[in-house]
């Protein structure tokens, strides 16, 4: 994914499934567009919180 649609999928109010690593599903938190980075809640737990790049995230078709 590209910063861009990160960050548009970030400030929408509708819910766009995304998922790390076309593996793991994720809540965009913030986007760090300068930096092309992305802070992601793993699943529920909010506790599971990673800074990724947003090249790792995509959105998931399947949904």
């Amino acid at each position: 994914m590209d910063v861009t649609r990160a960050k548009q999928i970030y400030e929408m109010k509708d819910t766009v499934p995304v998922l790390l690593d076309n593996e793991h599903p994720v809540w965009i938190e913030n986007v760090d567009e300068p930096n092309k980075m992305a802070t992601v809640q793993v699943g529920n737990n909010p506790l599971d919180t990673h800074t990724v790049s947003v090249e790792r995230l995509d959105e998931d078709k399947k949904q």
